[in-house]
């Protein structure tokens, strides 16, 4: 009888251990998981956020780790139909703007904490009940392809391939890359971002292209970043943080085999991911489309068209569409008409998941917006 009790004690002990384990494990994974080391944050576990039509502000690190910038673009949204930022945590350098604990990005040192306490920041803006976004660029990196030259786009001599700018990207099939970012992404979703939003998710589109070389074999570029795509899906999928992408307006407009050479297409996307954000500023499209001169003049046409051939694209498919709009002055000065110009026109359509405003410069009024 002693023996019975003392093994059924022992079996208890066990379950009791296992369970806590398994409740440890839930609450550190979102950060220990993707290659962070040395995090000693314990983070409890948490939902994602709920379901909100998003309506945005684009914040580089250097607004958004300014107090005086957060309490006015705070300000802007109480006025406003604002609801959600979207911060850099990754930007076209390849600089990772906070204090990381990844460990590669600690190797490279290739952080730089632009954003000081990331926590603290997020806390702010959800105690004002504020969505917020981290934005993370991906295969444009100049810092990583320069540091690991191996991960690298090319050129047929063999040196690092670069755009127009000078700037070297990292080859887009590289799956080391896509374990990278995946890390970050993980780290910044352990500090409460309520989504990770990717950007340059994309094959580069200038410079001299004849002289990139891809490391893809025979594979058509729209085939490496379905893969990628669907990569993010299943490493992310037990994150409790949304994932949207950054496209080209364009992609809403094409169909078929047509990637416009960069390897994007919905229809590679619309299953893997939360949310899609076509960059539809009207001043992006060429002269010409629609017949128009000048597309940025002419904002409604331009979300119109976009909208109505893209939106259908979305029907019965997870990912949702949730547009850039244009709030700078290029092409057309973009005052309060333009702006709602745009909003308008996705408004029209119900099942729009709301949109994103960008200005470089962070200058944002509540011009074109509604109380």
């Amino acid at each position: 009888m002693i023996l019975v009790v003392g093994a059924f004690i022992f079996a208890c002990i066990i379950i009791w251990w296992a369970w806590t384990e398994t409740v440890h494990t839930i609450k550190t994974s979102i950060v220990l998981s993707g290659d962070v080391s040395d995090n000693k944050t314990e983070l409890l576990a948490r939902e994602k956020s709920a379901l909100i039509k998003v309506k945005g502000l684009y914040l580089t690190a250097y607004s958004a780790g300014n107090p005086k910038k957060v309490d006015e673009i705070i300000s802007l949204i109480d006025k406003t139909e604002l609801n959600a930022v979207v911060i850099d945590i990754k930007d076209y350098s390849g600089k990772v703007l906070y204090d990381s604990r990844v460990k590669l990005v600690n190797d490279l040192k290739i952080d730089e904490n632009r954003l000081g306490n990331v926590q603290n920041l997020i806390k702010k803006f959800h105690a004002k009940n504020i969505y917020v976004i981290a934005r993370q660029t991906v295969f444009q990196d100049p810092i990583l392809a320069e540091k690991k030259p191996e991960w690298a786009i090319k050129n047929k001599s063999g040196n690092l391939w670069r755009d127009h700018k000078g700037l070297a990207w990292v080859d887009p099939s590289k799956k080391e890359v896509w374990s990278y970012n995946v890390a970050i992404a993980k780290e910044a979703i352990g500090f409460g971002f309520d989504e990770i939003n990717f950007d340059y998710v994309r094959f580069p589109s200038d410079g001299d292209m004849s002289q990139a070389v891809y490391a893809i074999g025979n594979e058509k570029k729209y085939e490496v970043m379905g893969k990628f795509y669907h990569f993010l899906n299943i490493k992310l999928e037990d994150q409790p943080a949304w994932i949207s992408l950054d496209m080209f307006g364009l992609v809403m407009e094409k169909h078929g085999e047509d990637d416009m050479r960069i390897g994007q297409r919905l229809a590679d996307a619309v299953g893997e991911v939360d949310y899609i954000s076509p960059m539809m500023y009207p001043s992006h499209y060429p002269s010409g489309h629609l017949g128009l001169t000048n597309p940025a003049d002419h904002p409604a046409a331009v979300f119109k068209h976009g909208m109505k051939l893209g939106t259908p694209k979305f029907v019965g498919k997870r990912a949702k569409v949730r547009p850039w709009i244009q709030a700078f002055n290029v092409g057309a000065i973009y005052d309060a008409g333009k702006m709602r110009a745009q909003i308008d026109e996705i408004e029209k359509y119900p099942e729009n998941a709301g949109w994103l405003a960008w200005n470089a410069a962070n200058r944002y009024t509540a011009s074109g917006l509604n109380k």
